[in-house]
C-alpha cells in the first residue's frame, strides 16, 4: 500500500511524487480528497513499551520476592516494541536523554504488516 499516489506523466508513463512529509498530506493522498485532519489529530493515544513476555504457573507466581529474576522470552540484543493503543507499530533501542530514558526507533511497522495483525 502506498502513502503516495503516483502521478501521470507524459505519454502515460507513471512518475512517483515524494512522499507526503505532513498527516493531512498523507489523509489526502490516501483518500484522494481534501482532507482536513485537525480534531483527529488532537485524539490522545496511549504509548507504550513492552520490554518482554513469559508465561509461568501461578504456584511460581506467588512465590516470587524481592530480588527474584523472571526470564523474559526477548533476547538481550532484540529491540523492544513499540504499541499505540495495545498495537504495534514499530522497534526500538533504550537510550539515555538527559539523564532519562528515551527510546530511539530502529523500525516502523509497515501499514501492511499493522493491518495484517489486526
Amino acid at each position: 500500500m502506498l502513502l503516495w499516489r503516483p502521478i501521470p506523466a507524459a505519454e502515460g508513463v507513471a512518475v512517483e511524487q515524494e512522499a507526503p512529509s505532513s498527516a493531512e498530506a498523507i489523509a489526502r493522498s490516501v483518500s484522494g480528497k481534501d482532507v482536513n485532519i485537525d480534531t483527529l489529530l488532537k485524539v490522545p493515544v496511549s504509548l507504550s513499551i513492552e520490554v518482554g513476555r513469559t508465561q509461568m504457573v501461578l504456584s511460581d507466581l506467588l512465590e516470587t520476592q524481592e530480588g527474584t529474576v523472571i526470564e523474559l522470552e526477548r533476547l538481550l540484543e532484540e529491540p523492544l516494541d513499540i504499541l499505540v493503543n495495545g498495537a504495534l507499530i514499530a522497534h526500538g533501542v533504550v537510550v539515555l536523554a538527559n539523564e532519562r530514558f528515551g527510546l530511539q526507533i530502529t523500525d516502523i511497522i509497515s501499514l501492511e504488516e499493522r493491518a495484517r495483525s489486526l
